[in-house]
């Protein structure tokens, strides 16, 4: 895909709810158990790269960053690994990564950068900048202050078919209302539904 002119890069939050709308099952932060047979599946590998390969800036959270860069990095050249799984781990060795962290000080990945900033005034001047869509791989805190606000153009979600019970939320109240409209919606073969909405 061409690169965008400045002003029209999307930016894209991409996060997998629970059908009670959680991004956390009740026992800690760490309680995600029930996403991972979804996120395994062909269908949603699939949509993994679609929603990834459009963009060339992915914003990550502390947690995410070092929960990823512990692994993605060397699946892109095990040739055991799925195709896509080495697709997406290549082409996120290769983007800008930009990582909201108070406490980290040095990178540990190649191409990344550490802020310690407001999210939204990070998107505003990268969105001054060419390049392609801007993404939120699964950093809810960062999700979050985008919604907060209202800077977000996409959002891709893997609605997966599980009640967790407790947990965290995604979408909290005091939000700013907004609209959207549907995009895509394809279902995968665990019978999560992987859909992408488009801010109106």
């Amino acid at each position: 895909m061409s690169q965008k002119t400045s002003k029209a890069r999307t930016v894209v939050a991409n996060i997998s709810l629970s059908l009670d709308g959680r991004v956390t099952g009740p026992g800690d932060e760490y309680d995600m158990g029930w996403i991972v047979p979804h996120a395994i599946t062909d269908g949603a590998r699939d949509h993994m790269v679609d929603v990834t390969s459009p963009a060339t800036t992915v914003l990550l959270g502390k947690k995410n960053y070092m929960g990823f860069g512990g692994y993605w990095p060397n699946v892109a050249n095990d040739e055991s690994a799925d195709p896509r799984d080495r697709t997406f781990a290549q082409w996120l060795n290769s983007v800008e990564k930009i990582v909201f962290s108070a406490t980290l000080t040095e990178p540990s990945w190649e191409n990344s950068r550490i802020v310690d900033a407001e999210p939204e005034k990070v998107v505003a001047e990268l969105q001054q900048q060419v390049g392609g869509d801007i993404i939120v791989l699964a950093s809810v805190s960062v999700i979050k202050r985008l919604l907060q606000a209202d800077a977000l153009d996409c959002l891709s979600i893997t609605l997966c078919p599980e009640i967790a019970g407790g947990g965290a939320r995604l979408f909290e109240d005091g939000l700013p209302a907004s609209s959207w409209t549907l995009r895509q919606s394809k279902p995968t073969e665990s019978g999560a539904l992987c859909l992408l909405y488009d801010r109106v």
